[in-house]
């Protein structure tokens, strides 16, 4: 595989280096503080997008630039290299869901909105007893005339908190295969009926919300795709969502690896497990730019992406670890709690997008072929 630059993708990439040199965010804030983390992320994804620099691969009709995937791989690229705080926003697997799935009419309602940060999102699968299961969700919408009464709850809303929309998936159908009763919605968040519940988790932060649908009633125009698409949806969604392209984290890896150069120097412990957090960060990039690969060539991502999420969570937790282990005493007494908070947040990386073992079952029964037991 060639992975140098054509000629239009290297004068891209001069470009938004020059934009990014004059475009710092500043340091983000610590991600205990989850309110000044949203407005953080929201003026920086204000600012990519007025720059010309998120949506690359989406429809220009839409707010995109209609480029093909690599063009997003080098925005993570320069945005690790330029040492920049935060990556690019993860905006664009909901987008996929709507974009896939939606009518004409939700497509424009929502997806320039959603690419600019003039509205949030927050996505509305998993629940108490449907987390790695997702098709057992027992969310119901039940169809009135022109309304879908909702009632259920949902778990691990990430931001729900700040959201404007929820792309929510609720059971329209109680009998019949599980897979097939679930339709998606997008449902505003200020419909009566939601309630929002954020907790605390062990960073400090409070990312995650626990919603509560009350009768909540919600337009049938408001479906997204057919009764019984939720299923094929949701699966898209995932499949983005486990690509670390779409999630930005490249560039926030190199950073990381770049600051604990210093701290690791001289220390043969320190500096061995630099390179093999190294090694793990340059292999999850290598795979994404292949995964990136069979996107040019048209393919919608499959099952494979569950190999860019294994390789992800082996990096996220290599780089949570070894900054840790840098910050010696500091990071146990209180005096450095943003290493702490960092790497309790890594281990949520075997478990948020869909478990470790459920990836790993994925690989091995739709790519390797394997029986099931």
């Amino acid at each position: 595989m060639d992975y140098d630059d054509s000629p239009d993708e290297a004068a891209f990439r001069l470009e938004l280096r020059a934009w990014l040199a004059a475009n710092d965010p500043g340091p983000a804030p610590p991600i205990s503080d989850s309110l000044a983390e949203h407005e953080y992320k929201k003026r920086w994804q204000q600012a990519l997008y007025a720059g010309g620099w998120l949506g690359l691969s989406w429809p220009e009709e839409y707010g995109g630039r209609g480029l093909n995937p690599f063009y997003e791989a080098i925005l993570n690229e320069e945005l690790g290299a330029a040492g920049v705080s935060h990556a690019a926003p993860p905006v664009g697997w909901l987008g996929r869901a709507i974009l896939n799935y939606g009518t004409e009419e939700q497509r424009r309602r929502h997806l320039p909105g959603l690419l600019s940060g003039e509205t949030s999102w927050c996505q509305g699968f998993s629940e108490p007893g449907a987390g790695s299961d997702l098709a057992s969700l027992r969310t119901f919408a039940e169809r009135g005339h022109d309304t879908y009464t909702i009632t259920g709850q949902k778990l691990w809303t990430s931001g729900a908190q700040f959201a404007d929309w929820c792309l929510l998936l609720a059971r329209t159908a109680r009998d019949g295969p599980k897979h097939q009763g679930i339709s998606a919605f997008t449902v505003r968040m200020s419909t009566p009926g939601i309630t929002v519940r954020p907790f605390k988790q062990a960073w400090g932060g409070t990312r995650f919300c626990e919603v509560f649908f009350d009768g909540a009633e919600v337009p049938v125009g408001d479906r997204v795709g057919e009764e019984g698409d939720g299923w094929p949806l949701a699966t898209v969604v995932l499949a983005y969502e486990r690509g670390p392209s779409e999630l930005g984290v490249i560039a926030t890896y190199r950073a990381e690896l770049r600051d604990l150069i210093g701290p690791s120097a001289g220390d043969p412990v320190a500096e061995d497990a630099l390179a093999r957090a190294y090694v793990a960060v340059e292999a999850c990039r290598l795979h994404l730019l292949e995964s990136l690969t069979r996107r040019v060539k048209g393919e919608t991502p499959g099952p494979g992406s569950s190999i860019d999420k294994l390789l992800m969570i082996r990096a996220e937790q290599a780089l949570g670890t070894l900054e840790l282990d840098a910050t010696a005493a500091s990071g146990l007494t209180g005096e450095d709690w943003a290493t702490p908070s960092r790497y309790l947040w890594s281990r949520a990386a075997s478990v948020y997008g869909g478990s470790e073992q459920i990836q790993r079952n994925i690989v091995a029964q739709r790519i390797l072929g394997l029986p099931r037991r």
